[in-house]
């Protein structure tokens, strides 16, 4: 048997438990039509100007009609649904990275009041711009 550094044996063996995890995360809770509680949330960036706030959110795959935008409070929440594109009962999952299923982000908001500006779905991204009021 050959010998094998025992700190890159650790590394590839929590390398495979955090990818099974992962899959197992997203396989149970893949889409069985619509669910009622979300299940991953989107990274977003904010960036602060002087008269407004503009909020880019990772939404590649996600058609504009699955995507909600409000107000709760001082939050902006962005809700939506990404249908998994291979039915699952004639395909075997090799690999299951991307997360499919409800999505919900809640974005707490600097201090101020906010109205909604323009909401841009491109390359994969939802840009809003909230435009600072007083």
């Amino acid at each position: 048997m050959r010998w094998r550094d025992p700190a890159t044996m650790w590394n590839e063996a929590v390398e495979l438990l955090e990818r099974a995890d992962r899959l197992q995360r997203q396989f149970f809770q893949l889409e069985h039509g619509k669910q009622s509680q979300p299940n991953w949330a989107p990274p977003i960036d904010m960036f602060e100007t002087g008269d407004e706030l503009v909020i880019v959110a990772a939404v590649p795959g996600i058609p504009a009609d699955q995507l909600q935008v409000g107000f709760e409070e001082e939050t902006l929440v962005i809700r939506g649904r990404r249908p998994l594109l291979v039915p699952r009962d004639s395909a075997v999952v090799r690999r299951l990275e991307i997360p499919y299923g409800q999505f919900e982000r809640r974005v707490a908001l600097p201090a101020g009041r906010y109205q909604t500006g323009q909401q841009v779905l491109k390359d994969g991204c939802l840009v809003l711009t909230l435009n600072k009021l007083g």
